[in-house]
């Protein structure tokens, strides 16, 4: 029989079985031993269960449901948040997971105490760790009514407090006001304690810890100390970790170097903050710039004054950026399909098509409107909404923005594979692979480089490639020296790729040439790096963005950095160029404008 949790544990202690990392596809072996697990905390006197992220795989709703159906048997009150595994590829743009579990953040009360868990992404692509704007305020008003009457907080999130989080800061920030007892996150498959500022914080076992180590995690809080017990299958729970309750927290110490003096002969200037997080690239017209938000909002700002002209509900988080043409925008969502909205007012004239998700960016040339979806690539007449053809070969979903090069489109998908179609008729030229079978080491997020027949793309299997693009044969395939990802550019006359490497270089490659040329390479200074941010030229100016907030631009004449500036503390979603300016997005929310001073 299973051994239960009995005697020598504190009887008037607050228990809570905690799951973390159970990495559950349909008919694995942890589907199965997770379903042992639960027999065991089914016995258990734990009053609570929480399920600390990475349910999944790879967040597809087939392997959602399946968890879910696993989870279900649990019989005491379970709260789920999400991990990496769910928000980072979903089949539903995240959509999915809060169909199903109702949100992706909860608050309880057990005895004395606020139970508060929290999502921290990374969302649908590359990144760190980042707490949305919406759910710090959420946070923050949750805990302030909350936590009255010598009630004491207990939070969890997938992540450790600190450093995985780009913007940890606000998060210890807002934690520290209040009694903390523990931070308790998953995600690193092991027990380790640790602080974050100055919170007592515990990292917690994965379900499966290898060599037929199975099991979870019982959390005992008494009134003055928090433990932690190894719960392995079939065997006697063994405590790991105990430490004394000390809710008097010392404010955490950051230094604020983070000011920064305007770069010579450049304006640079923070235009919009919105109150939620924003994960899509830009689009520009005359006026305007649009974007979509983490609240699903769909919204059009001022170009000059950053007034907001409207926004509109779209149902879930939005990804993809809008497509631009005669005063309508395009705009791609999880929920809706494709709205075609009047750029003046903010009225939705249309929907292209009520199937999505749709989280790629759109391209449109001319009356031309390519959008990529979950499993399709599709092409519109934007003159009259009309379906032109869809191709719908594909495995998984279309992410990053195709190009338009010699009347072929071209685009990677999350399945492994970059494609070439005929732009008139849809029908595929070619696919080309790595290699590898492995979903997420193919060209799923990156927007190809094109020069004359040479097709040119980075992926995270960390190799820059040249292919034919009449026959989609390898032209020329390397990894020597700079490790690359998912950020590639060119030059403004198409000669020249420019690459951010995952070591804060920016590579200039010929793209003229039959074999690989390297050209030159910067150190930009970013150390470690893996946003799938594009690179962009504007007016002679490289600019690159990075994972923690930092512009930087390159002289490609002189090859040298001009100036780094670190203008937020999350990721740069894009560098979009329109009207001889640059303009970017962060995740926290904020939208900047570049340009040079002539």
């Amino acid at each position: 029989g299973a051994v239960l949790f009995a005697a020598p544990i504190l009887l008037n202690a607050t228990r809570i079985a905690v799951l973390a990392d159970v990495h559950v596809t349909p008919g694995n072996e942890c589907e199965k031993m997770l379903q042992e697990v639960i027999k065991e905390i089914n016995q258990s006197d734990a009053q609570i269960v929480i399920m600390n992220g990475d349910l999944t795989n790879e967040g597809s709703d087939e392997q959602l449901k399946n968890v879910k159906s696993v989870l279900d048997k649990i019989e005491k009150p379970l709260f789920v948040i999400p991990g990496n595994h769910e928000t980072n590829w979903s089949q539903s743009a995240t959509k999915t997971f809060v169909d199903l579990w109702g949100n992706d953040r909860f608050v309880t009360e057990v005895d004395d105490y606020v139970i508060v868990g929290i999502n921290c992404g990374p969302y649908m692509k590359m990144g760190d760790g980042h707490i949305k704007q919406e759910d710090l305020h959420w946070l923050k008003s949750t805990l302030d009514s909350k936590v009255k009457d010598g009630k004491k907080v207990i939070s969890f999130n997938h992540y450790p407090l600190m450093p995985d989080l780009d913007n940890y800061v606000d998060y210890v920030k807002i934690l520290e006001q209040y009694p903390v007892v523990a931070h308790v996150n998953g995600h690193y498959h092991k027990y380790q304690h640790y602080k974050g500022g100055d919170i007592n914080c515990m990292m917690v076992r994965s379900l499966d810890m290898k060599k037929g180590n199975f099991g979870f995690t019982m959390m005992d809080i008494s009134d003055d100390s928090v433990s932690f017990y190894n719960k392995q299958l079939g065997v006697e729970p063994v405590k790991v970790q105990s430490f004394a309750i000390d809710t008097d927290i010392t404010p955490i110490e950051v230094e604020t170097n983070k000011s920064w003096i305007e770069p010579d002969g450049f304006n640079v200037m923070k235009i919009y903050a919105d109150s939620a997080s924003i994960f899509t690239r830009l689009a520009i017209d005359d006026k305007a710039i649009y974007f979509g938000n983490s609240l699903g909002q769909a919204k059009s700002v001022d170009k000059s004054t950053g007034k907001l002209n409207w926004a509109i509900p779209t149902g879930a988080s939005l990804f993809g950026r809008f497509s631009v043409s005669n005063d309508m925008i395009y705009v791609p969502t999880a929920a809706q399909g494709i709205l075609k909205v009047n750029a003046e007012s903010g009225v939705v004239m249309d929907k292209l098509q009520p199937v999505g998700p749709y989280v790629a960016d759109g391209l449109i040339v001319g009356k031309d409107y390519y959008q990529g979806g979950y499993m399709t690539m599709k092409k519109f007449d934007v003159t009259n909404g009309n379906l032109i053809w869809s191709f719908d070969s594909i495995n998984n979903y279309c992410q990053a923005a195709p190009i338009l090069h010699k009347g072929n489109i071209v685009f990677g998908a999350w399945d492994s594979y970059l494609y070439c179609l005929d732009a008139k008729t849809g029908k595929l030229k070619w696919k080309w692979n790595n290699g590898k079978s492995a979903n997420m080491l193919g060209p799923g997020n990156v927007v190809p480089v094109a020069y004359k027949d040479n097709v040119i793309i980075v992926a995270p299997d960390r190799y820059m490639t040249c292919i034919d693009l009449n026959t989609g044969k390898t032209k020329w395939r390397t990894n020597e020296k700079y490790r690359v990802r998912e950020s590639l550019g060119c030059s403004a006359d198409g000669k020249i790729a420019y690459a951010k490497t995952m070591d804060g270089e920016l590579i200039a490659v010929d793209a003229t040439a039959d074999e690989y040329r390297l050209l030159w390479v910067v150190d930009m200074g970013l150390g470690y790096e893996h946003a799938p941010c594009i690179v962009a030229e504007c007016d002679g100016i490289v600019y690159a963005g990075s994972r923690r907030g930092i512009v930087t631009a390159i002289d490609p004449v002189e090859q040298k950095m001009l100036w780094s500036l670190p203008i937020g503390v999350s990721e740069i979603n894009g560098i979009d160029v329109a009207d001889g300016r640059v303009y970017v997005s962060l995740i926290e929310g904020t939208i900047w404008r570049i340009s040079q001073s002539k």
